[in-house]
């Protein structure tokens, strides 16, 4: 059943002032259209629950039970949008994005420096985890979109790619293979390599392209970020297959990337929203800024 809000806040006023007139005073209706709102609650609900004479207003038994139940209803119908406006004000206060490692570390910093100029009074948040994580964060409503690998696969996400980048075998600038114009995973073998953990899209994408052949590798570290398998490269531990980004991010010297084939590994990058849900115009516009960076990147 519908609730008539409206005509219970007609019946509140009336019975909080036993009277017609004060009633509509106070919601700044004529007293006809007071009467009109009475009359269709009244009916809505199949009792009377007022008793006019020409002196004063009562309450009927029906309208002394609804009294209190009411006032619940209305209580917390204005609490209700209290909240929301609440909410409403820290949004536009406040923007929350999710964002993957090796983009935030190289390029949001930039992209922030100019959204910053547009939207002086903004606070953002940056997410800055793995790809599952961001979808979490998207789909949870805790960031309005995400800058992820293009492989999430929920019912109420949406993702649109970006770019395409290759995955980069690196070592050490004085390695063998650092001369090379390119190598392949067959070179590889009896290599010491770095890798992800398999809980990161990155571990899943190399995983899926090389299949059993990933068992004859010789895999002597397992990390966690890519960060730390290229800070591990240039400590001369190993060598590391990696999305290119993620050296151009790490900002590290003594270290260098060769092409790999056979198979060749790429990533897609997107960005992922709630599907259905509109991005905030400040989302909107931050979102503009990443792509335009991510594609003339250099």
């Amino acid at each position: 059943m519908r609730i008539d809000f409206l005509g219970l806040e007609a019946f509140l006023s009336i019975a909080e002032r036993g009277s017609f007139h004060r009633a509509a005073a106070n919601l700044n209706l004529s007293q006809t259209a007071l009467s009109h709102r009475m009359r269709k609650l009244e009916d809505d609900l199949g009792v009377k629950l007022l008793v006019r004479t020409t002196r004063h207003v009562a309450l009927t038994p029906a309208g002394l039970d609804l009294l209190p139940k009411a006032r619940r209803i209305l209580d917390e119908a204005v609490r209700s949008f209290e909240d929301l406006r609440r909410q409403g004000r820290a949004q536009q206060e406040r923007l929350a994005i999710g964002c993957l490692p090796t983009i935030s570390i190289r390029y949001i910093p930039r992209v922030l420096a100019e959204f910053t100029q547009l939207y002086p009074g903004l606070d953002v948040q940056v997410f800055d985890n793995s790809a599952s994580e961001i979808a979490d964060h998207v789909q949870s409503g805790r960031a309005e979109f995400g800058i992820t690998i293009v492989s999430v696969n929920r019912w109420d996400l949406e993702i649109t790619e970006l770019l395409k980048e290759p995955f980069v075998l690196v070592c050490p600038a004085e390695h063998p293979f650092a001369a090379s114009k390119g190598v392949t995973w067959a070179d590889l073998e009896g290599q010491p390599l770095v890798r992800v953990s398999p809980q990161t899209g990155n571990r899943v994408l190399i995983d899926d392209a090389l299949g059993p052949r990933r068992e004859t590798l010789s895999w002597r570290f397992e990390v966690q970020h890519l960060a730390t398998a290229v800070s591990l490269v240039g400590a001369g531990l190993g060598l590391a297959v990696v999305p290119r980004l993620a050296v151009e991010a790490s900002g590290r010297t003594g270290i260098t990337t060769v092409p790999l084939r056979n198979p060749s590994v790429s990533r897609a990058l997107g960005v992922v929203v709630k599907r259905g849900l509109p991005l905030s115009p400040a989302a909107e516009d931050l979102l503009r800024l990443i792509s335009r960076t991510l594609r003339s990147r250099g």
